[in-house]
């Protein structure tokens, strides 16, 4: 059984959900100690647990120690299946979060509805609309496609959002082949509040098209939700620029006490720092996309502006279940990653 440290590197919650999911998808069973030690609290919060018990579900997994404040716990997959699927965080947990565990299950058996309750637009984690748009968009280039319904946002700290996720095809994974970005094609976003002054929205929208007033045709998007398409009061907004080869991707989440203008220009600051870097990949897809370059049938490249903790210790992490050789090269203030998956025998 592989022991996995929980403390490498970053030592958070997406070592343990990306561990789940290689431990399915390679029928590798595990044990993660030391669960979450670099957070406070340390050991699984909720949406953790639910999404271990998510994939474990989808692999008939053996689990122990999988419960709240735990900081070890063993995971003994199965055989991976389809079918109808619904978990509930029971807090404002991410939903995409529980995804990130859940989606590679999903690509490789196909046939496979998820239904997930919690947070959607929530801190510390990537927005709704950056999941779909900006992560869900890299892996249509790579071969999987997911189609998602967002039947309710949820907002920290009450949560209560729904949404579908569903694969109808297995995923035949091809490389990630991003070694220059192309010119920009177009740049769009979407704003979003709920239980919020109606000009929330107007003036988180009119602030970040004040940022990106140098480009022409910036589509945003913008909704005042009613009770009947959210919990409870919050917001975000979600922009991306797409070119022939790539998207990039960046956000501001409305919080207590902070204005409407500093979340649109939080996003349109953060979207032309990725932008003018030349970079292939934002620094939030760049670690997200890891898994998914390692069973590509060929090796993958890519530029980001640094190759952060996150993706060091998803490096080390997708190494260690699929014996992934990862490497990292410093060009001109950029940094360029080459992934080369171990080689399949017939």
């Amino acid at each position: 059984m592989l022991e996995i440290d929980g403390s490498y590197g970053e030592g958070g919650g997406q070592l343990v959900r990306m561990a789940v999911a290689l431990s399915a998808l390679t029928s590798t069973p595990f044990r993660v100690v030391k669960v979450r030690a670099k957070r406070k609290p340390p050991g699984l919060a909720a949406q953790h647990v639910t999404a271990i018990r998510a994939v474990a579900t989808m692999c008939d997994a053996r689990i122990e120690g999988v419960e709240m404040a735990s900081q070890a716990f063993t995971f003994e997959p199965g055989d991976l299946h389809g079918g109808k699927y619904s978990f509930d965080i029971g807090t404002a947990g991410s939903i995409t979060l529980v995804l990130q565990a859940c989606l590679p299950a999903a690509f490789r058996t196909g046939d496979t509805e998820l239904e997930i309750r919690g947070g959607t637009d929530v801190p510390w984690s990537p927005p709704l609309d950056y999941f779909g748009h900006v992560f869900l968009g890299l892996l249509r280039k790579m071969g999987g496609r997911a189609d998602v319904e967002v039947a309710m946002r949820g907002y920290y700290p009450r949560g209560g959002g729904l949404v579908r996720v569903r694969v109808e095809e297995p995923a035949k994974w091809r490389p990630l082949q991003l070694p220059s970005r192309g010119g920009i094609t177009q740049i769009a976003g979407r704003a979003h509040a709920s239980n919020l002054p109606e000009d929330v929205v107007g003036r988180m929208k009119s602030s970040a098209l004040s940022e990106l007033s140098n480009f022409m045709n910036v589509r945003i998007h913008s909704e005042i939700l009613g009770t009947d398409r959210a919990a409870g009061p919050g917001g975000a907004l979600v922009l991306w620029a797409e070119t022939p080869e790539t998207i990039l991707g960046a956000s501001g989440l409305a919080e207590k006490g902070k204005r409407a203008e500093r979340v649109g220009r939080e996003a349109a600051i953060g979207l032309l720092g990725e932008m003018d870097s030349r970079a292939t990949l934002d620094l939030h897809a760049s670690d997200q996309i890891l898994a998914y370059t390692a069973l590509a049938t060929g090796p993958s490249e890519f530029v980001v502006r640094e190759v952060t903790d996150h993706a060091r210790t998803m490096m080390w992490l997708v190494s260690s279940f699929a014996g992934t050789q990862f490497h990292t090269v410093s060009e001109g203030g950029l940094q360029r990653v080459t992934v080369t998956p171990k080689a399949r025998t017939r």
